[in-house]
């Protein structure tokens, strides 16, 4: 429900020109909510209005458009799962743009109507790439490209403006006293492919432009080596606390060249690493010497927190790699790599194990060798509140031999189990076994081998997706109602047991 002081705001900016005569007059106790009502109503013209008479030297996206505002303005938020109308994004960075081109043109502060404070603009974690966002949400993409559009315009407009200077002799920097002190810093989180890299560097190097773009989590997809190295070189290091590298095809040698360059960020608690192509069957002479060098690199990292090496072979390689880290991680993403029973030994004994908060084993056949360092890792890991075992060939026979050590794992609150060949029977021991961990409120399950029509069913992998075909609906419904009442039974229908990868709901390091 809505408090009496939103739904004034929001009449008032129903109508435009009395809402622009009344900003100068306003206390400024009410722009936050009058921020709230024009974006939340998608009013472009008034979130214009409102970033170019800003009161505050900070706008953050997230306080005002999440529960961190005023206690008396909460609950505006936009419902779960919508996302920032590009529209109403654009506008507030037009505006911004808009105030600077303003601050530039003049030789004395301006006079009459209220003045622009605004030193700070937080877009951090406006934009995401989740499926739901919609036809008119803004990807972490094109809010990236967005942002660097606007510093190069910015820093065009000042770099005419000083030609123009120059040329009337207006001093020996052909600047004005207001281009020295106005500017606004520009916080938030980059994604960058090879179509954007070109635009994203040039406005990350135009350091004296009075629109300063800093980063919080980098992400990149499909860039060189030595584009990777070359944005990273231009970024600040205070405030990186990400970087998400993927589908890049480093290799090790670009593994080797790359995290060097991380060092620079003291603040640097996440790096994820997927898909890097890295596999230790390819590596012969001088491999030893490269895993090696990647772990001390690794080691400099002293904030690191979250490591996720994904879908690279590291067989046999997983104490080399570790072992130089003097701080414990929090969070672990290994599906796919091809652990050994020797890894997973290495990790139940290690200063990791205690840490953990997330965990993903996914990909790994768990036979019997595998299935007891996992027992022991599990027995090992009481903070654990995030694991997945998705399509690891779990049956129902390993995973009772699995039970009693996940049921130590007691701040566990998700688990992700899809893709394994588990039966409706060993789905309702799983439920029944798990009753003890208070705290888990989501299972991604998998469809039963006995919901398939055919005599030898293949359970379907996350990847593919493929089991339409086979599922005999109407009795995987009859098996989904049944655990249902058995969460209520037993008084859990809080609990949400589904087999929808879309409902995964996959906890962020940051969120745990």
């Amino acid at each position: 429900m809505h408090s009496l002081v939103f739904l004034c705001a929001r009449r008032l900016l129903g109508h435009r020109p009395r809402a622009r005569r009344a900003l100068p007059f306003l206390p400024s106790e009410l722009y936050p909510v009058l921020f709230q009502a024009a974006f939340l109503d998608g009013r472009t013209l008034a979130l214009q209005d409102l970033v170019t008479t800003w009161p505050f030297p900070l706008l953050s996206f997230q306080c005002l458009l999440g529960h961190c505002g005023h206690p008396q303005h909460r609950g505006h938020r936009a419902p779960p799962g919508d996302k920032p109308d590009k529209l109403c994004v654009q506008a507030v960075i037009s505006a911004v743009v808009a105030h600077l081109r303003q601050a530039l043109e003049e030789s004395h502060s301006p006079t009459g109507d209220r003045q622009c404070h605004l030193r700070v603009l937080d877009m951090t974690g406006l934009q995401d790439d989740t499926t739901d966002r919609g036809p008119d949400g803004m990807s972490l993409w094109s809010g990236t490209v967005a942002l660097a559009k606007a510093c190069l315009e910015v820093a065009k407009h000042q770099t005419e403006l000083q030609k123009r200077a120059s040329k009337r002799r207006k001093g020996p920097s052909g600047t004005s006293s207001v281009s020295q002190t106005i500017s606004v810093e520009i916080i938030a989180d980059l994604f960058v492919n090879s179509t954007s890299s070109g635009v994203l560097r040039d406005a990350l190097q135009a350091t004296g432009s009075p629109m300063r773009l800093r980063c919080r989590d980098f992400h990149a997809e499909e860039l060189s080596v030595a584009g990777i190295v070359a944005l990273l070189e231009c970024l600040e290091p205070g405030g990186v606390r990400r970087v998400d590298l993927r589908f890049n095809n480093l290799g090790l040698a670009g593994l080797c060249a790359v995290v060097p360059q991380l060092s620079r960020f003291p603040d640097l608690l996440s790096l994820k690493l997927p898909y890097s192509n890295v596999d230790v069957r390819r590596h012969a002479a001088g491999a030893d010497a490269s895993f090696r060098r990647l772990s001390t690199h690794l080691g400099k990292l002293q904030a690191l927190r979250e490591l996720n090496l994904g879908s690279s072979r590291l067989s046999g390689k997983l104490r080399q790699l570790l072992r130089n880290l003097e701080a414990p991680l929090e969070s672990l993403e290994l599906a796919f790599c091809y652990l050994l029973p020797g890894d997973l030994a290495f990790l139940s004994q290690s200063l990791h194990a205690p840490a953990l908060k997330k965990l993903d084993l996914s990909g790994h056949h768990f036979t019997e060798s595998l299935l007891q360092p996992l027992c022991s890792l599990l027995e090992n890991s009481s903070s654990l509140i995030h694991l997945d075992l998705m399509e690891c060939q779990l049956t129902d026979s390993r995973l009772e031999t699995l039970l009693p050590s996940l049921c130590r794992c007691s701040r566990l609150r998700c688990l992700g189990l899809f893709g394994n060949p588990l039966s409706t029977p060993g789905l309702k021991t799983l439920l029944r076994q798990t009753s003890v961990l208070q705290d888990l409120c989501l299972v991604v399950y998998p469809y039963p081998v006995d919901c398939y029509s055919r005599e030898t069913p293949r359970p379907p992998s996350a990847s593919s997706g493929i089991f339409e075909d086979t599922l005999d609906e109407e009795r995987f419904t009859a098996v989904s109602a049944e655990l249902c009442q058995m969460l209520v039974s037993s008084g859990r229908d809080n609990a949400m047991w589904t087999a929808s990868l879309c409902r995964q709901g996959t906890l962020d390091y940051f969120a745990l």
